[in-house]
């Protein structure tokens, strides 16, 4: 079983990653909360949890993982102190940290538009800050899969997608689904050194992401 660190892990697609991770064969997760408080909620559903806070010092959090999947932010309407220290410093400090701690791979949960976060009116700071965190991971040399779904849903999870480099269109996405292409994008040469825009479509999620170039 590999050990998969999961950042985020209390927000609402960390909740289901974690849970995804935690009914696989292959991987065991390690909810990262900020606060005792929210241990019980993990415990009880056998996932294990580590302390750690992305405006502090969270390297203890690494120790003994394998893997790392980035999935928190601080929101989009979030004070700009609050997203850069979360979307930005937060990702790249926990960049460095898996890098120092020679973890296998990072997988990241970014967001479509970071290519251009001047043309979504109301997020550019958000995704200023999500550009600057994928940028970083690129460069890192680590191995890393970037996930950049459109909006996110609620709705159950359909498994159906369409992925792409580039999509010409917005479009919406369940959080399940998008929780899925994370844990699927852990195995070490799936998405290698990519990433790929994603919503909601007609095509299978698995074998658009095992053919993904």
């Amino acid at each position: 079983m590999q050990n998969i660190l999961v950042i985020g892990a209390n927000g609402t697609t960390g909740r289901i990653i974690s849970k995804i991770l935690r009914d696989s064969t292959e991987f065991k997760p390690y909810a990262m909360i900020r606060k005792d408080i929210q241990k019980p909620f993990f415990e009880n559903q056998g996932i294990e949890t580590r302390i750690g806070d992305l405006e502090e010092d969270f390297s203890d959090a690494f120790k003994n993982m394998d893997k790392v999947i980035f999935a928190a932010g601080a929101g989009g309407g979030a004070e700009e102190e609050k997203t850069i220290a979360v979307d930005q410093k937060g990702a790249i400090r926990s960049i460095e940290l898996a890098k120092a701690h020679k973890l296998q791979k990072f997988v990241m949960l970014s967001s479509m538009g970071t290519d251009n976060p001047s043309s979504v009116e109301g997020l550019e700071l958000y995704l200023k800050c999500k550009k600057a965190a994928d940028d970083f991971l690129r460069e890192s040399k680590m191995v890393y899969t970037i996930v950049q779904p459109g909006g996110l849903t609620n709705e159950k999870g359909t498994e159906k997608v369409e992925i792409a480099k580039k999509l010409k269109k917005m479009g919406q996405i369940p959080r399940e689904d998008v929780a899925n292409a994370l844990v699927y994008a852990l195995e070490l040469e799936r998405t290698k050194n990519t990433s790929f825009e994603m919503i909601s479509g007609e095509n299978d999620l698995k074998i658009q992401m095992k053919n993904y170039k």
